[in-house]
């Protein structure tokens, strides 16, 4: 069954704005058209389109789906190269936690600083919680 954009979209649960996107980026075959122009999906579009929103949800990233999609397309199994990708996924995560760990450290340690030195009635040039703060990990990295 033939439907528009706008009922392919609402049957997979994502915006027409989507649906245009991913077949404008090639996650879709080009969709017939209608004679007045008007883009007509088949059920198994809307099967693609619930593939594509679910992958999102695993923070998979578009280029990445499309490259999932098209090895389907060419007749192989995917699953390897998806656990591939998640277990990339999952140690990009496991990084950025330990990042984010090591930042709430410090900026305990610098709001601590700041209170012993405020107690200690020393005076700021602006912020003491900045100017006391030396970042145990890098003291000596200069940002521009």
């Amino acid at each position: 069954m033939d439907m528009t954009v706008g009922t392919a979209a609402k049957a997979a649960g994502v915006s027409a704005k989507a649906v245009r996107l991913w077949e404008a980026k090639g996650l879709l075959p080009p969709a017939e058209r209608t004679q007045a122009g008007y883009r007509l999906f088949s059920n198994n579009d809307v099967a693609v389109l619930q593939f594509i929103r679910q992958a999102k949800t695993l923070g998979l990233t578009l280029p990445e789906i499309k490259n999932i999609i098209n090895l389907q397309r060419d007749g192989a199994t995917p699953c390897g190269h998806v656990t591939e990708l998640l277990d990339t996924h999952i140690a990009d995560i496991d990084r950025t936690l330990a990042e984010l760990r090591q930042l709430r450290r410090s900026l305990a340690s610098a709001r601590q600083a700041a209170r012993d030195s405020q107690r200690r009635g020393e005076n700021a040039v602006v912020c003491r919680i900045i100017e006391n703060h030396t970042n145990p990990d890098n003291s000596q990295r200069r940002d521009p």
